[in-house]
């Protein structure tokens, strides 16, 4: 069963025109209705195309939640072989929003981790909506110096509206296991390659993503925060109001990939099929091996203090861009 988003509506409406005449039993009537299916077919694509080609960034935010987007499971299977996972930070137990083990992309044998967001209503609460807690961290840390320890690139597929804020996560040190994170990436003496396949929602994120390279799928976001978070910090009483200011923030956060690659926040858009990810995984999936190979094979002939070099000058950089913008 397809779920269509509010703005695809005159979308839906032909595609379930079309799918009544296709149920029609009659192999006369079939016939007859055969020209007016391809005919709403070609219709049909045409306004989804048009209608992706021009999406707001509110729009792509939509998009990038899709349920039915292929998530790190679904990657794990269709651009690896041989995926091993490997549990638990060694500390306090095993957290289900991260998954991560070794695996073969290609010709490459990598460290692979990601954001889980589960498929259905049992799996979201297993794997907790893709938020992880610091337990989560701690395994992406233990799972970095395994990768540097054997010499093995490490790809990364961020998808999370952001680390979980529950009590627990805070007694547990959540902002210290985002903050070593983040540093254990930055320093790591080995590839590293982040794709924000979905969303890429504040230190969550970046915990998992501060690569020599940061990819973004085409309909994919990545902001310091949810848009309906900023929404409610700057226009506390909007919702009371009835008013929506969500897509108001998300067009000034600028928190698509076609904006954060003209702001250099991240190296490349990965494109996806038309109608976003969720209408093809298997394309989607194939793309996003595709960049990974490529990125790789660029990237394994450097040496690891060239690896570190280059990813400390590329996160600078984005600083004193910041300040630049700020002065």
């Amino acid at each position: 069963m397809r779920t269509y988003l509010d703005f695809e509506k005159p979308i839906a409406e032909l595609e379930t025109k079309i799918d009544s005449l296709r149920e029609m039993d009659d192999e006369n009537a079939s016939k007859e209705v055969e020209p007016e299916i391809q005919r709403l077919e070609e219709k049909a694509k045409k306004i989804l195309k048009d209608t992706y080609a021009g999406l707001s960034r509110w729009q792509k935010t939509q998009v990038a939640r899709h349920p039915n987007r292929p998530h790190f499971i679904d990657y794990s299977k269709g651009l690896a072989t041989g995926f091993t996972e490997l549990c638990g930070d060694r500390a306090f137990g095993d957290d289900r929003a991260i998954i991560g083990g070794v695996a073969h992309i290609g010709k490459h044998r990598v460290v692979m981790m990601g954001h889980e967001k589960g498929t259905d209503t049992e799996s979201r609460l297993t794997h907790n909506f893709g938020m992880a807690r610091p337990e989560g961290y701690r395994k992406a840390i233990r799972l970095v110096e395994m990768a540097e320890r054997f010499g093995l690139p490490v790809v990364t597929l961020v998808d999370t509206a952001g680390a979980y804020p529950g009590r627990g996560a805070e007694e547990r040190g959540q902002a210290e296991a985002i903050a070593s994170s983040t540093a254990k990436f930055l320093e790591a003496r080995v590839p590293v390659i982040a794709i924000i396949t979905g969303e890429g929602g504040s230190g969550g994120a970046i915990a998992l993503a501060a690569g020599n390279r940061v990819l973004m799928l085409e309909h994919s976001i990545y902001s310091v925060i949810s848009p309906e978070g900023c929404a409610a910090i700057l226009w506390k009483d909007a919702m009371a109001k009835g008013e929506n200011k969500a897509p108001d923030a998300a067009d000034a956060m600028k928190i698509s990939a076609q904006d954060l690659q003209k702001l250099g926040v991240i190296d490349g858009i990965i494109p996806e099929p038309v109608g976003g990810s969720h209408r093809a995984p298997d394309l989607a999936i194939a793309a996003v091996k595709d960049a990974i190979c490529q990125h790789l094979d660029e990237l394994v002939g450097l040496s690891p203090e060239e690896l570190v070099a280059q990813r400390r000058e590329k996160f600078l950089e984005l600083g004193r861009q910041g300040l630049d913008a700020a002065a």
